[in-house]
């Protein structure tokens, strides 16, 4: 859904950027095409958050580059109430956020997250 939204407010900018009157400039035009690319380069890179076990450890990709957290170096997962994302904890104090999991989805994010602390306590 989130790429879609991203080509389709990409598309509505150029066609906004065509149909300005002319009293606009092309800056003002290169200007709407630029926010509505950033816009869609943002949905794009929202829409490919993910959480994925492998036999080293869990890879997360957020909106920013993917890492791969080792298994033992998980201590625990967080999803405590107000939190919009579970949290690994890690050996060396730090934490990651696991995106991929979000409050927003209801019920089933609970599941999911307590689906991922089984999966490391293993």
């Amino acid at each position: 859904m989130s790429a879609t939204l991203g080509a389709a407010i990409l598309v509505g900018s150029v066609v906004l950027a065509i149909a300005m009157p002319e009293r606009f400039g092309i800056m003002d035009r290169v200007t709407c095409v630029l926010i509505g690319g950033g816009v869609a380069v943002f949905m794009t890179r929202y829409a490919t958050i993910h959480a994925r076990p492998t036999a080293e450890g869990l890879w997360v990709r957020n909106l920013g580059p993917g890492e791969l957290v080792a298994w033992e170096d998980i201590t625990a997962v967080r999803f405590s109430q107000g939190m919009p994302w579970p949290r690994l904890d890690l050996a060396d104090g730090m934490d990651v956020a696991v995106m991929a999991i979000q409050r927003s989805d209801g019920a089933g994010s609970i599941d999911e997250a307590q689906r991922l602390a089984d999966l490391i306590g293993r």
